[in-house]
């Protein structure tokens, strides 16, 4: 077997920068047709200027938040490209930085519609649409922040550790039609968590057992494998990837 995607069709969200448009390239260049998604169309016509003149991608706006934009975007999908065999889950946002008793109920709500619900209508979207009938793959993008407890992003990881238990679920309930797992990164250099690297990386680095903050390859290369067929006995999984952020010591010798 080989990670090849020849004929195959994916639709990767929150995909115009980041680890989204990273996982985006990654599935072109291994021969799939690729949709990419995100809310402004200005930052995805930006993300189109990426990719090789006549690569297999085409681009849609919509608001990943909202379930009748899913649907329409699944719809958009497989009209433009005939199929949609492999859905990436990667739209993700965090506008509140504090404790979780100060959040405010809007942005709660922001951050569990785009987070967590956006994972379950558009898997629901796929699943309807293509899936059910076809069989196919989900890959949502977790966090290692959904693994635990940590300060001053909690509500972000409250999302993420729900779509960690969702991606076990979707798996019971969709196989064995379609495989779902999720990767679950550590700090990586993308905007989105710009505030938690930019201004002291070499003291976050030294934290990481293999030294470095992560880059949006780092993970888009463990995705192009968990979407092909090298990881076709493989569902409900969860797949750490932080450089070994989480593999710490735990203390003395006992």
């Amino acid at each position: 077997m080989t990670s090849s995607l020849d004929g195959r069709t994916a639709l990767v969200t929150g995909a115009s920068r980041g680890i989204g448009l990273a996982i985006a390239q990654r599935l072109v260049l291994a021969g799939a047709r690729v949709v990419i998604s995100s809310r402004r169309q200005d930052n995805l016509n930006e993300a189109l200027a990426t990719f090789d003149r006549g690569a297999s991608v085409h681009a849609i706006a919509a608001h990943v938040g909202t379930r009748s934009d899913a649907d329409r975007l699944v719809m958009q999908t497989i009209e433009h490209f005939g199929s949609l065999d492999i859905l990436v889950n990667n739209a993700a946002t965090n506008p509140y930085f504090g404790p979780l008793v100060d959040i405010s109920d809007s942005q709660m709500q922001k951050t569990y519609e785009v987070n967590q619900t956006s994972v379950l209508t558009h898997s629901a979207a796929a699943w309807h649409q293509w899936m059910k009938e076809h069989g196919g793959v989900i890959l949502n993008v977790a966090s290692i922040g959904g693994l635990g407890p940590e300060p001053g992003i909690g509500w972000y990881n409250v999302t993420k550790a729900a779509v960690i238990h969702l991606t076990k679920q979707l798996a019971w309930e969709l196989g064995p039609h379609v495989r779902v797992n999720a990767i679950a990164p550590g700090l990586v250099r993308t905007e989105l968590a710009r505030g938690l690297w930019e201004n002291n990386e070499a003291d976050v680095a030294r934290h990481i057992p293999l030294g470095r903050v992560g880059e949006p390859d780092d993970i888009a290369g463990i995705a192009e494998v968990l979407v092909s067929d090298q990881s076709s006995w493989l569902t409900g999984q969860v797949i750490i990837v932080d450089g070994g952020t989480t593999n710490q010591p735990t203390g003395g010798v006992s």
